[in-house]
């Protein structure tokens, strides 16, 4: 028997697809201090384009950039130095995501924070599921 994919399945599978897209599109960019703020733009106005993002955050720590300048005076953007924090939602779930890099890891992790069911959208929808039934009902009769 399959089950029916639900808007909480939903807005984690859209949350899961921006967090890889924003992570394989942008590591390994050239960024050093000067740019940074200017590639952390980038990635949230780029991500923000995509279905589903109610919001997003993202910071590129200065002191790991600081620790990996090379001789040309950039460093290649890392995972490690990203933190990203994302509002997706779809239909009446809403999801909080985010990415940190955990030292004791070594690794970025991805992580969800946060799932929401948004109760008055489910109750509209509902009302006007109930407001078509009887309409079709006064159809029936009349």
């Amino acid at each position: 028997m399959m089950a029916e994919i639900t808007d909480r399945d939903t807005a984690l599978f859209e949350s899961g697809i921006k967090l890889g897209a924003l992570y394989h599109q942008f590591v390994g960019s050239p960024v050093n201090l000067s740019t940074a703020g200017s590639l952390e733009a980038a990635i949230r106005d780029s991500i923000s384009l995509q279905p589903c993002v109610q919001s997003i955050t993202v910071a590129i720590d200065r002191e790991m950039v600081r620790g990996r300048i090379n001789d040309f005076g950039y460093c290649e953007l890392e995972g490690r130095m990203l933190g990203v924090e994302a509002v997706i939602r779809y239909g009446t779930a809403v999801v909080h995501v985010g990415m940190r890099y955990d030292a004791e890891m070594d690794y970025p992790m991805m992580s969800v924070q946060q799932i929401e069911q948004i109760g008055q959208i489910r109750q509209i929808e509902q009302d006007k599921q109930t407001e078509q039934i009887r309409q079709i009902r006064q159809t029936e009769v009349g």
